[in-house]
Parts: C-alpha cells; structure tokens; sequence
C-alpha cells in the first residue's frame, strides 16, 4: 500500500501503526496490538548508575537539530522495520510539525536519539538508537522529561521490551489504550516548547511522581 501523510496521521489517532517487514520491502502491513506498550509518565525508573551517566555524560542534548540522521541512526541495525516509504513518510510528517527527534552528542557527533509522532497530548515513540553507552537510555530520560514538562498525556511506545520494561513501560489491554488515546488526541501539548532541562533538573523531575 502506499500511504500519505495525512492517512498516516490518522491511523495513529485511531490507534494502529505501519511497518515493514525489513529495510527493503517494498509493502507495508497495519500492525494493532492487543496489548499496547505505554510509557507512564510519572513512572520512570532511574537506576543509579543512570543517573550517574546523565551527570557526567557531557553529552548535549537537542531537539529537532537532526531529525533524518536520528531515523537512519534507528534504521542502521541489521534488523529494521524502517523501509525507505516509512523513512519519507516520516521526513513530510516532520516538515508538517507533528514527528519530533530529541539528539544526544558528544562533541558534534550524535551518539543517540529518539524519534516519534505528536498529535495532541499523544506521543507515539517508533524508535531510538545509541552509539554510546546509555545514550539511549538518557535519550529516554530526557524525553519523557519533555513529554512531562510540556502536558503530553499518553507516551506510547507500541510494543514492550525487556529494555522499556527496565525503564518503567508497561502493557495495557487494546480498550484501555484507546480510552486512553482518545482522551489524550483531544487534549493538546507543545513538544518544542521552550525548556531549560539541566541534568540534574532532568534526574529530579522523573524521579518525582506526579
């Protein structure tokens, strides 16, 4: 199938993505969990040793700065499900002000990053990637971070991992995240608002519940 932006958007307000089976398929397929991964804002869990790695990283952080290096970062792995139709999709999306990349550097090299879709107070994180220790993880930090900071509502991340477990991220039943995504799609957030996010202010936030 061939997707526009504008169904693209949609599918994600009504709760179901695209993937593609590897980097060079040529078709995508719909993907609608049964259980949903979410991100509960107030629920973070910071490690010591992460926390350590965010103070004394000396790592930057920027949003936005380089949206396609962070999706190919997330598409240079020998198993993706980023095709070059998704990778465009996302690049119009993005110039529409509605998919967002948060950057980690050392220096001016990006070392890690997140990337994901806003619509309302919903986030849909599709993916991250770390050339460096933890730069993932403190990608992750940051965001949600932001996400609290700016009035998302629900932090989607799709699927579960035993890594997003480790964070804090759970599985919730299909009719409880579409309550959930409708309230947040009808409620309204501002990813690039303007914020002071410290290390430290970054740890004592998301060690906070709400």
């Amino acid at each position: 199938m061939s997707l526009s932006p504008e169904l693209l958007l949609h599918s994600y307000s009504i709760g179901i993505f695209p993937m593609a089976e590897h980097r060079d398929a040529p078709e995508l397929f719909w993907v609608d969990p049964k259980f949903r991964g979410v991100f509960p804002l107030d629920g973070f869990h910071v490690s010591r040793s992460l926390a350590r790695r965010i103070r004394k990283s000396g790592f930057s952080v920027t949003i936005n700065q380089d949206f396609a290096g962070v999706v190919d970062g997330c598409a240079d792995r020998a198993d993706t499900w980023i095709n070059a139709e998704l990778r465009d999709l996302y690049q119009q999306i993005h110039h529409l002000g509605h998919a967002h990349s948060l950057e980690i550097w050392e220096a001016d090299h990006l070392v890690g990053g997140v990337y994901g879709i806003a619509l309302g107070a919903a986030f849909f994180g599709e993916s991250m990637f770390s050339r460096r220790t933890d730069a993932s993880k403190i990608a992750l930090a940051y965001l949600v971070d932001r996400l609290r900071q700016t009035g998302f509502q629900l932090f989607d991340t799709q699927f579960l991992t035993a890594h997003l477990a480790s964070l804090g991220a759970i599985e919730i039943p299909r009719t409880q995240y579409r309550r959930e995504l409708d309230e947040a799609i009808n409620a309204s957030a501002d990813f690039t608002a303007p914020l002071a996010q410290s290390p430290e202010g970054v740890i004592q936030r998301i060690t906070q519940t709400s």
